[in-house]
């Protein structure tokens, strides 16, 4: 019996579950696209020009760490609150902010974005080498302001650097949010995002645009979908996996019915317009949670719900985060530094893996493991690859592998001492350094015993394993 810092318990059997996992490599799934991992942040973070700034050295070095072609989001809550203004010039005061995701606890203070942050942003993208889905006031703002934004930023950026416009985030709140009156519903909406999106392309011809990015309401998907399935890229929704107070490790690492009622909502939309989708604002829990947020095991659901979004058809996924946020992967700021949460690493799982096709893979004997995983795919170099998350807080596991005909294979894994832990957490043995250094300092071998691979997969824990 463990005690473990958040006060749960987790009882360890003593012997390890045998599971056999077979891979059919002529059964290929949906493909893992370069720029399918993204991190999200609060609109208001462009009033510091700053901060997506070529000169946040660190920042750039930990998100190219997640690879060359990934996607930023800029939205959130705060979106609806902040103004563009093409003759402002930044402020003493926004030169020094650092925006955590919003916590619903206070009034948000509106925010100016001037040309200098966008000039500013391309030099950020330009060094990471990120694309970015650029969100427009809808809550607050007007169709001729939105469209000037539009264009500055599209000058500025270039056509190459804006994977899509998004007007307006989570409008299925905005009678919550008491940004419309409690009448407003969809076919208001629908109406509005049409003016918005008709004044934007007048100014910027072929502007490329994705939405509804709701927040709850999966009935808006569809007939969003079936409107303007002419005129936009990619569907887009936002998902966070448990809530508070109820939320725990647990419940986290256990399948989501939730999620699995969205991926559906997605691929009937996805049948009927052939309009692929992407989760543009997603994770563990609104606003957070200390305990649970910010601890391993967010990193192994991290990992494996990427893979889980992957292998049902997701082109993409943003993690939102900034600031000290509970749930940020990246954590600080300019003057203080960064720091890689426990999240982060397993988003750099899902780096060193790579893009490709995912492949076939079958589970059996895991009746006594019931939250272990396994995702297959065939790398852009064409080697194997096999990531093994192993969600169960109780028990060890053996994986005998089947089918990956290859002579040779090197095992990365991803670990902690605990699942509740914040800190200790490495991948291959090493730790990601405050500019995103990050080595392989721990890899092993495996043999195989007539074709047949047996790596272990500790309770709470990711395996990757790639195959020669």
């Amino acid at each position: 019996m463990l005690l473990c810092r958040s006060g749960w318990t987790e009882t360890v059997s003593p012997s390890p579950v045998v599971v056999d996992l077979t891979m059919d490599l002529s059964v290929q799934g949906h493909v893992i696209p370069p720029d399918f991992t993204g991190l999200s942040y609060e609109q208001t973070q462009l009033s510091n020009p700053e901060f997506f700034s070529a000169s946040n050295s660190q920042l750039v070095g930990m998100i190219s760490r997640l690879g060359r072609h990934g996607v930023l989001r800029l939205g959130g809550d705060t979106s609806e609150y902040t103004f563009w203004d093409r003759s402002a010039k930044p402020s003493g005061i926004s030169l020094k902010t650092t925006a955590g995701p919003d916590t619903g606890q206070h009034p948000i203070r509106p925010a100016t974005i001037t040309p200098d942050a966008i000039r500013q942003l391309k030099t950020f993208l330009d060094q990471t080498g990120w694309s970015v889905i650029y969100g427009l006031n809808l809550g607050q703002g007007t169709p001729e302001r939105a469209a000037d934004e539009a264009a500055f930023v599209m000058q500025t950026l270039g056509r190459e650097k804006i994977l899509a416009f998004q007007i307006g985030n989570e409008p299925d709140a905005f009678t919550l949010n008491r940004l419309r009156p409690n009448t407003w519903g969809l076919d208001d909406y629908l109406l509005e995002w049409d003016r918005f999106f008709q004044a934007v392309r007048a100014r910027v011809p072929g502007a490329p645009f994705a939405g509804p990015d709701t927040a709850t309401h999966l009935n808006w998907l569809l007939p969003f979908a079936r409107k303007f399935q002419h005129e936009i890229k990619f569907l887009s929704s936002h998902y966070y996996a448990v809530h508070r107070p109820t939320g725990t490790i647990d419940r986290l690492l256990t399948p989501n019915e939730r999620l699995q009622l969205e991926i559906a909502a997605f691929q009937q939309a996805e049948q009927e317009t052939g309009l692929k989708f992407r989760m543009t604002e997603t994770n563990s829990c609104p606003s957070g949670k200390e305990g649970v947020s910010d601890t391993f095991g967010a990193a192994i659901w991290a990992a494996d719900y990427m893979y889980q979004l992957a292998e049902a058809g997701c082109i993409g996924i943003n993690f939102h985060g900034g600031g000290y946020g509970w749930y940020t992967p990246i954590a600080g700021n300019p003057e203080n530094g960064f720091l890689a949460r426990p999240e982060y690493y397993g988003l750099l799982l899902l780096a060193k893996a790579g893009p490709g096709r995912l492949v076939s893979t079958k589970l059996s004997g895991t009746e006594a493991s019931p939250h272990l995983t396994a995702y297959a795919l065939r790398g852009l170099d064409g080697r194997l690859r096999l990531a093994l998350f192993n969600k169960n807080v109780d028990r060890n596991a053996v994986v005998r592998i089947h089918g990956a005909n290859a002579r040779s294979a090197t095992v990365t894994r991803l670990t902690a001492p605990r699942l509740s832990d914040t800190t200790d957490v490495t991948l291959a043995g090493s730790v990601v350094g405050a500019d995103g250094n990050w080595t392989v300092l721990v890899e092993e071998r495996l043999s195989s015993h007539e074709g047949v691979y047996s790596v272990s997969a500790k309770r709470g824990s990711g395996v990757l394993i790639v195959f020669g």
